[in-house]
């Protein structure tokens, strides 16, 4: 090679690492997070409200050991699909941190405390329910838009994958909520899950709208089950029949909805998580998975641990590895992992039509 020519080509090299260094690239798939507390890694912390988890012991395994607002001791489901696909976590829409580059791994945009119903969580006040999280999801597309055009912001939504997690909330923090809600004397049960599913079904239409073709959707776990309802509700620590009958009646359903829905579009674009069952495997058998109990949360009070907030005056086991339940309402960290690693190896007792490998899969030919 000429030194004319090698000159050439160093300035083009040198123009190419200068333009990197100046446009943001899209690199690993982006990741949305849409739902509540189970899913919410901070978002609430910007907000007036109740529905919040960024004070100690939150966080206590957390690699930093300090509450970040995500309703566990440390990581949450988010953080372990992110893991599971090779991104790093994705920022609460709300973090200030969230600009520039950092808009192209994704974005959290839930929020404790909210449902498919707009009066559910009521009682919390200013949180980010679910119709504000899609219009921040539009905001977030312009933003982006604005940071690598818009033909590059398309294929990052339509190549990105989805988590929504709602529906516990609107059970457990409404119909459920006190005796004689205003729900409940709406609704007779099974027609109050005919009236979700029907209300869940414009969510997932309205995501699609805007651009998502992954969604991995997850139904209500064993709402019965959990410290709380087992402190409340039940004699002698069983699971509360009512809640339990809720979700057994909310989950299939649900994944009728979504097969409908993907019928309809053509492709295999919603994927049903079958968090119930996930949940139910450590909760009938804790022994099977390393937990001494899934009746006792870790942290909380009163029976079970299971009675008001988990605050630094809360008991606090010393091992959170042998709990399947952090606090009255959420898994620990280990607990996530297992439900994670089911999403993503299980098979189709778990996920339906697929699992996320299958998916990662599938979508890296494409």
């Amino acid at each position: 090679m000429d030194t004319s020519s090698c000159f050439i080509s160093l300035l083009i090299l040198g123009l190419a690492v200068t333009l990197a260094g100046v446009t943001p690239q899209v690199e690993a798939r982006a990741f949305f997070v849409f739902g509540d507390s189970l899913v919410d890694n901070g978002n609430n912390n910007y907000l007036a409200t109740t529905a919040r988890a960024d004070a100690p012991p939150y966080g206590v395994d957390y690699p930093t050991h300090r509450a970040t607002g995500r309703f566990s001791n440390g990581l949450n489901i988010p953080d372990l699909i992110s893991e599971a696909i090779g991104s790093e976590p994705t920022l609460p829409y709300l973090a200030p941190e969230l600009r520039g580059q950092k808009l192209l791994v994704g974005a959290n945009f839930a929020s404790a405390g909210i449902g498919i119903l707009n009066d559910t969580g009521v009682q919390f006040l200013n949180i980010i329910r679910i119709g504000q999280q899609l219009q921040y999801f539009q905001q977030y597309q312009q933003r982006v838009s604005a940071l690598i055009g818009p033909e590059q912001a398309q294929r990052l939504v339509n190549e990105a994958l989805v988590l929504m997690t709602l529906g516990g909330n609107d059970f457990v923090n409404n119909y459920y909520l006190v005796p004689f809600s205003a729900r409940s004397r709406q609704f007779a049960l099974p027609d109050y899950v005919v009236y979700l599913i029907s209300e869940y079904r414009k969510i997932l239409v309205r995501v699609h709208g805007l651009g998502a073709r992954r969604v991995l959707v997850t139904g209500t776990g064993p709402l019965g089950c959990v410290p709380a309802e087992r402190a409340t509700r039940s004699r002698n620590g069983e699971c509360a029949a009512e809640l339990q009958r809720a979700a057994a009646l909310f989950n299939p359903q649900l994944v009728q909805m979504m097969a409908e829905l993907n019928r309809e579009i053509g492709s295999d674009v919603f994927i049903a998580a079958n968090a119930y069952q996930m949940n139910m495997d450590f909760v009938t058998n804790p022994q099977a998975y390393g937990f001494v109990t899934s009746q006792v949360a870790c942290c909380g009070q009163g029976r079970f641990n299971g009675v008001g907030l988990c605050t630094v005056a809360s008991n606090l086991c010393p091992n959170r590895d042998i709990y399947a339940f952090w606090d009255p309402f959420h898994p620990t960290e280990k607990a996530n992992r297992i439900i994670v690693s089911t999403i993503v190896t299980g098979d189709a007792k778990y996920m339906h039509p697929m699992n996320l490998s299958t998916i990662m899969a599938l979508d890296s030919r494409v």
